[in-house]
């Protein structure tokens, strides 16, 4: 994609390039994976959805806690 394609589309309405965005997405999502998932993160990822819907109230942080502490700066990896 040249320059001036970036320029037309940027020069579209905005519901034409929400639009045209919507078409990429779909496109992509459509596509298979490029690297599947191994067999440990495969299993990893259905014991932490079994025991977040085993404990749903257990562990972890709300959204709108998640977003206080990015734009306070006071979020911290473990």
């Amino acid at each position: 994609m040249n320059a001036s394609q970036v320029a037309e589309i940027l020069a579209l309405p905005l519901q034409e390039r929400i639009r045209l965005v919507e078409l990429i997405w779909d496109s992509v999502a459509a596509m298979p994976l490029a690297h599947e998932l191994s067999p440990e993160v495969q299993a990893d990822l259905l014991e932490r959805l079994r025991v977040d819907e085993a404990e749903p109230d257990a562990a972890g942080y709300s959204w709108d806690d998640v977003k206080q502490r990015l734009r306070d700066g006071t979020w911290r990896s473990v």
